[in-house]
């Protein structure tokens, strides 16, 4: 399977305990690929608690349902299956739901305070409610959580099955956002198959320069023109825009 931000956030280490153990009880539920995955990942975990708990969910969810989306997962983890004789059973479906879901579930606001109190209202959640409310909630929800200080919560945004190229576009072009989202938008080969997503990363000042040099090659001569005088981007991206519009680069 393709990796994920949210999967790919567990895999560095970057998550504490808490949070582990929640993921390893599906109170932190991706689609169910990258649940099978975060599910493995976790039965091998250092804490035994976490590894147990992982264990006893991934029991929980029904061989029938297993097989359905192992053709979608890692060859290590069909050998996991495969050696408690559980094989894929034809090609993965396309489904965004996870296999077990223990998640709070996301309730709309109170009438009358959808938009006025929607940063207060998520200010106050917890961070398994946060990530509940970024795979599940609004755009104009994940335009907050986006924001949010914790990595683990805007990673969850961004795998989002909800996300688009349009909406990943218009978070790219956001100054307020971590340069670590920007990081993640700007590895997504995905995501950089649309022009509109490449050009708001490489015209975003928080996008780091290196990755921005990077995806500049893409542009077409219009945009790099543009770059040319754009004073919210570095001295080097104008002056290396500049070189390739006066064929100094080489």
């Amino acid at each position: 399977m393709a990796s994920s931000p949210l999967l790919d956030t567990f895999k560095r280490g970057e998550v504490d305990r808490e949070l582990k153990l929640l993921a390893a009880q599906a109170v932190v539920a991706p689609r169910a690929d990258e649940q099978i995955e975060l599910l493995v990942m976790l039965t091998g975990d250092a804490d035994p608690e976490i590894a147990a708990t992982a264990e006893q969910t991934i029991a929980k969810i029904p061989s029938a349902e297993l097989a359905a989306i192992l053709a979608g997962v890692s060859e290590e983890t069909r050998a996991r299956f495969a050696a408690k004789g559980i094989r894929p059973a034809g090609t993965a479906p396309a489904s965004d739901a996870p296999l077990i879901d223990a998640s709070p579930e996301v309730e709309d606001a109170p009438e009358g305070e959808e938009q006025l109190s929607a940063l207060q209202r998520i200010s106050n959640l917890n961070v398994a409610r946060r990530i509940a409310l970024a795979m599940k909630g609004t755009r104009e929800e994940r335009a907050i959580l986006i924001r949010d200080p914790n990595r683990i919560v805007t990673a969850a945004v961004l795998s989002s099955p909800k996300m688009n190229d349009t909406e990943v576009a218009s978070i790219a072009k956001m100054q307020n956002v971590s340069e670590d989202v920007l990081r993640t938008i700007a590895k997504n080969r995905g995501w950089l198959k649309n022009y509109s997503v490449v050009l708001a990363v490489v015209k975003n000042p928080k996008t780091p320069v290196a990755l921005s040099m990077n995806l500049m090659a893409r542009l077409i001569e219009k945009d790099l023109k543009l770059l040319t005088t754009d004073r919210n981007v570095p001295d080097a991206l104008r002056t290396q825009a500049r070189r390739k519009i006066t064929g100094g680069d080489t």
